[in-house]
């Protein structure tokens, strides 16, 4: 889409999604050109950006996100197609619940084993609790294509900030493409850290009771004024300006 006919709100958004996909390269996140994080475009019901399929992570940047409706139909001229797993995961989420304006969806070696073991993210940790009651399954039925499945994915999401997808990978949302990636900071620091003390002890590790694992979660939540990635987003930004400025073009 020509420059003139964006919206400021519109190559922020950009921006900040670009630089979510440069930020997964950083962490081990990616997996070829597999695997999504999408955004919705503001003041555009219905509207959203997401990756051209065949690029890597690396290779995202604000200027070649695709805007496409929760149909899977391209709205703007990008010469690159995207990967119709996109659709039936963040277009149907996005057309379900308007406030998740962020979808982060990963195959990372960590979510991958969290997503095979039955009970799931434990609260063994500070980052597990910030999760606490908050993450839903969702069953493995294969690729992610069809409709109907998608619409069991959306009720298992729920108002939750994100899903297991057993035996697949992780997902995360948020009110911005900050929220959703600091979620998947958590989740992912979480599973990696009960993972590697469950191998240490043959699974013999110490799990808070439920009281303490929710009184933490309130702690993480304060008084409602800060959202995650509000105070982290600034910071992660600038390491990519030092590092690789291109996300923004």
């Amino acid at each position: 889409m020509a420059a003139a006919m964006m919206s400021e709100a519109e190559r922020a958004t950009r921006i900040d999604l670009a630089a979510a996909y440069r930020l997964a390269v950083l962490n081990g996140w990616d997996d070829t050109i597999y695997t999504h994080i999408s955004a919705a475009v503001p003041g555009e019901e219905g509207a959203y950006l997401i990756n051209p399929y065949g690029l890597l992570f690396e290779e995202v940047c604000a200027s070649n996100l695709v805007k496409v409706n929760t149909r899977g139909e391209k709205l703007d001229d990008s010469p690159y197609n995207v990967n119709p797993t996109g659709f039936a995961i963040h277009g149907t989420i996005h057309a379900a619940r308007p406030s998740a304006r962020c979808v982060l969806h990963l195959h990372t070696p960590w979510g991958l084993a969290l997503a095979m073991v039955p009970g799931g993210l434990l609260p063994t940790s500070q980052h597990a609790m910030r999760l606490f009651g908050r993450l839903g399954r969702h069953a493995y039925e294969g690729l992610a294509l069809g409709e109907a499945e998608g619409r069991r994915l959306v009720a298992n999401l729920g108002e939750l900030d994100g899903l297991i997808l057993e035996n697949h990978g992780t997902l995360t949302v948020g009110r911005t493409v900050a929220e959703a990636y600091m979620l998947m900071h958590h989740l992912e620091r979480a599973a990696r850290a009960q993972l590697q003390a469950m191998a240490a002890t043959a699974g013999n590790i110490i799990v808070p009771g439920e009281a303490v694992a929710a009184h933490t979660y309130r702690q993480w939540l304060g008084d409602g004024s800060e959202r995650d990635g509000d105070a982290e987003w600034p910071a992660l930004r600038r390491r990519l300006d030092r590092i690789d400025p291109s996300y923004k073009d």
